[in-house]
């Protein structure tokens, strides 16, 4: 079986195509031919070292796939063989409250992820994914659409006619876009680029804001919004968050999701007392709300962005798209038998 590993060290260039024997499904498992992976920016960090230096290595990276059952192990009574899953990022967290056991076994670091072309998933660790996607557009799911899913709905508790600020147009927030106009909400985008915010405007986004013409964007979008948005979808950290607490309105929420443009900063507690803010850190999801997400995908027949999907052979290529910025929604890399 063909599968790519971060080998003895870290570093995209350490990223190599291996062989590895072929794996069987144990007692409650499913062995699933993997057909499509998708990108995430923690895959990046962790193929660089960067997520977790001490990461035991070799490692298959990535955490989003999808496939088809091919076996199943002793005592499975829930999935069939042929049957189309993708996996879920936290093996363990089937529902509730998160518990240091259950966020503990994650896809693509620490226990092996899914840029293989076959591998081992609990019965307990995979959903089965709307029939209206293609392979690719499935693989998606897992962490960048339950992200944006939980930021807004799950915690957030979106309603048709709120207001939403959401930051540039990487996966999680391409998926946070699309969300919110399937809930009838009013959309504020930000990006450095033009032609990024006319694709939004054309996905949906009501007001779209260019960041490196309008610096101060917060004091922008409480303006445009009459005083504030009530959901902020926090990807940049610690560089955007001032802005961000200008841009929510009194009694919003901030869903604090990636640290893009840093981690650590001066934070004004007044501005979130005297706002009676809620910051609200969103750590993807549980499986229990995978499913609800997949009920919502199918029936409003939405459609993940795919920005390009990359061969087996040039997974190093999908790597770099990533690091450039440049991507509008997701990159895959397709699994085909070689």
């Amino acid at each position: 079986m063909k599968a790519y590993e971060i080998r003895n060290s870290f570093g995209l260039e350490n990223l190599e195509r291996v062989e590895r024997p072929e794996p069987e499904p144990g007692p409650g498992q499913l062995l699933v031919q993997v057909s499509s992976t998708s990108l995430n920016y923690r895959d990046l960090l962790m193929v660089d070292g960067r997520y977790n230096p001490r990461q035991p290595l070799p490692l298959i990276p990535l955490s989003d796939g999808v496939g088809k059952i091919v076996a199943v192990g002793a005592g499975v009574g829930g999935f069939a063989v042929g049957e189309r899953v993708a996996g879920t990022f936290f093996q363990g967290w089937q529902a509730g409250r998160p518990s240091v056991a259950a966020v503990r076994d994650t896809l693509g670091g620490p226990i092996d992820g899914m840029l293989a072309q076959r591998v081992v998933l609990g019965e307990s660790g995979v959903v089965r994914v709307p029939d209206h996607l293609s392979d690719a557009e499935a693989s998606t799911l897992p962490c960048a659409a339950l992200t944006a899913w939980n930021a807004l709905v799950e915690s957030g508790g979106l309603k048709a006619g709120d207001t939403v600020l959401i930051q540039g147009t990487g996966g999680v927030s391409i998926f946070a876009l699309q969300f919110a106009k399937l809930f009838s909400a009013e959309v504020f985008i930000i990006s450095s680029s033009d032609e990024k915010l006319e694709r939004a405007r054309a996905l949906g986004a009501d007001f779209c804001i260019n960041y490196m013409a309008t610096p101060k964007w917060g004091k922008e979008v409480r303006r445009l919004s009459g005083g504030g948005v009530d959901h902020v979808v926090e990807v940049g950290g610690a560089g955007t968050f001032g802005e961000s607490l200008r841009a929510v309105r009194l009694g919003g929420q901030i869903a604090v999701i990636g640290i893009l443009a840093g981690a650590a900063r001066e934070l004004d507690l007044t501005r979130i007392l005297m706002n009676k803010l809620r910051i609200q850190g969103i750590l993807v999801g549980h499986r229990q709300s995978f499913q609800g997400m997949n009920r919502a995908v199918e029936a409003g027949k939405l459609r993940p962005i795919i920005d390009g999907l990359f061969p087996f052979s040039a997974a190093r290529d999908a790597f770099e798209r990533l690091r450039s910025g440049a991507h509008f929604g997701k990159i895959c890399i397709g699994v085909r038998e070689e």
